[in-house]
């Protein structure tokens, strides 16, 4: 996809680098992020209104700390750096960075200069969110300084005439009390695009873009029932017609009855879904597989294996399509150059050398929330955009250690229990996400006068608004107590239920 003008955000390995991303898309401006490497044709590809720079754990003046391609600065379009992003502008420009002077961690009060173009409309004294061990102890030549902390004296500079802009602190966080108008000033003032993305325009874009991925032969689409790959089949649905053949592959690792339930859903649509029974396979191969990555491209590996053999099936099959989201890609892959690899999502890292398949993913671009408005706008019924997301490798993440398939028996039948109590208290739409893991721990119990030694089973909901960050769901007692009771009651094999009460970060939603 090529917008008609886009953001493009340089991630320098910043805590915040996907906040930013969110909030210009919140402000109906598309944006993308791409790893600061990035060569000025893949910055140019985008069509930039701007460039941002993100923050960054690392110091400029270091041996090995990123740096952007030659002649950034010199790219035509304005340019705003944000904490590391702003001392790399400086140092660059002429400016200086030095450590330990004016450090700052929360918030503080800054005054700003509001004849500013990124101050318009605002008051001059503010509340800004730091997180800084360095400081630009001198703008670069020419700049002025428009913003100033009592312990940053340099906490923002401009200069206009070469398109320059940036600050210390960050107006992607919350806590940063203008934040969001100060982003949008950039946007609307700065750089003069106007708010024109939006779901509808999106979806006539992808469309047009399957079209031409795809001229000719037959796609597979992987389907699992869950937003993601069923706002995908839909969009292949409408630009490729017939030429679609959504298949679902049941790897014994979804919850109780769900094959069956996807199938029977999407025939309602009018879309004739091919399932696969695969579980022996899948099983047979995690047979011994404890650590979580190697679970993961396992998965990923048998899948496409999978889609390959079911693809000889079907005439003229050049392509596969799955429904891979932007944070998947973000946390599968050092895009971001000096961020860590969180997890490899099986759609991602899974892949193998010789795909054998042509890969189309239309909507890995978009958050969470953002796929859920797409199907919105494309008519797909409440029962898919309602429902809490499922990950690709399904309960293989959600059993650690070793997966058996007594295991999964058993974590199917409590996760439905979970997800039963929820709905009859009306907190499933509350919740973001809600599940039940089943821990590689036994527990000492009584039933019925006998001892038992059986597993942990956790639960585990939370709320979020991109799943990028994640607070836990405060899960009221009675609710839990339910849970509790019917679990140890009816599960045969689980004697503990406990709540987890971890938000992320520190911890991903998902246990692994």
């Amino acid at each position: 996809m090529k917008p008609s003008a886009s953001i493009v955000v340089l991630d320098f390995g910043g805590q915040y680098t996907q906040l930013i991303a969110r909030r210009i898309r919140d402000a109906r401006v598309f944006s993308v992020v791409l790893p600061p490497s990035a060569p000025p044709e893949e910055i140019a590809r985008w069509n930039p209104a701007g460039v941002i720079l993100s923050g960054g754990p690392q110091s400029v003046y270091e041996a090995g700390a990123p740096v952007p391609a030659p002649g950034l600065l010199e790219h035509g379009v304005p340019v705003l750096g944000l904490c590391y992003g702003m001392q790399w502008m400086a140092q660059t420009a002429g400016g200086e960075v030095q450590g330990g002077h004016g450090r700052e961690y929360g918030r503080a009060s800054a005054r700003v200069a509001g004849d500013s173009e990124l101050f318009h409309g605002l008051e001059e004294a503010q509340t800004v969110w730091m997180s800084h061990g360095d400081s630009v102890t001198r703008a670069p030549q020419g700049a002025r300084v428009i913003a100033s902390t009592p312990e940053t004296p340099i906490a923002g500079f401009e200069s206009p005439s070469r398109k320059l802009y940036g600050l210390q602190f960050h107006p992607e966080v919350r806590h940063t009390e203008h934040g969001t108008a100060i982003l949008q000033n950039f946007l609307f003032r700065v750089c003069g695009v106007q708010p024109d993305w939006s779901m509808a325009s999106f979806r006539q874009e992808k469309v047009d873009e399957i079209r031409r991925q795809a001229p000719d032969g037959a796609v597979i689409c992987a389907l699992s029932g869950g937003v993601d790959s069923s706002v995908t089949a839909l969009l292949l649905r409408e630009a490729l017609g017939d030429r679609v053949h959504p298949i679902l592959v049941d790897h014994g690792l979804m919850r109780a009855h769900e094959a069956a339930q996807v199938v029977e859903a999407f025939g309602r649509l009018g879309i004739a879904v091919h399932a696969v029974d695969a579980a022996d396979l899948f099983l047979g191969r995690l047979a011994g597989v404890t650590d979580p990555e190697d679970k993961r491209k396992v998965i990923g590996r048998t899948f496409i294996e999978v889609f390959e053999r079911e693809a000889k099936c079907i005439p003229d099959a050049r392509y596969l399509a799955q429904g891979t989201l932007y944070p998947d890609v973000i946390e599968s892959i050092s895009i971001k150059g000096p961020s860590a690899v969180i997890k490899t999502h099986h759609n991602v890292g899974g892949l193998p050398e010789k795909l054998g398949l042509k890969l189309i993913e239309p909507v890995r671009e978009l958050f969470k929330d953002e796929v859920r408005l797409l199907g919105a706008e494309m008519g797909l019924p409440r029962e898919f955009l309602a429902r809490h997301p499922f990950p690709g490798p399904g309960l293989a993440v959600r059993i650690p250690g070793e997966v058996s398939a007594e295991k999964v028996a058993i974590l199917q039948q409590a996760d439905e229990i979970v997800l039963d109590e929820i709905r009859r208290a009306g907190l499933y739409d509350a919740i973001s996400q809600a599940f039940a893991v089943l821990l590689p721990v036994r527990s000492v119990g009584v039933m019925g006068d006998n001892r038992t030694h059986d597993f942990v089973l956790a639960v585990r909901a939370v709320q979020t608004s991109d799943f990028m960050t994640a607070d836990w769901f405060r899960m009221p007692h009675d609710v839990l107590d339910a849970i509790a009771s019917r679990v140890v009651r009816q599960v045969r094999g689980v004697n503990r239920v406990v709540y987890d009460v971890t938000s992320k970060p520190p911890a991903t939603i998902e246990w692994e």
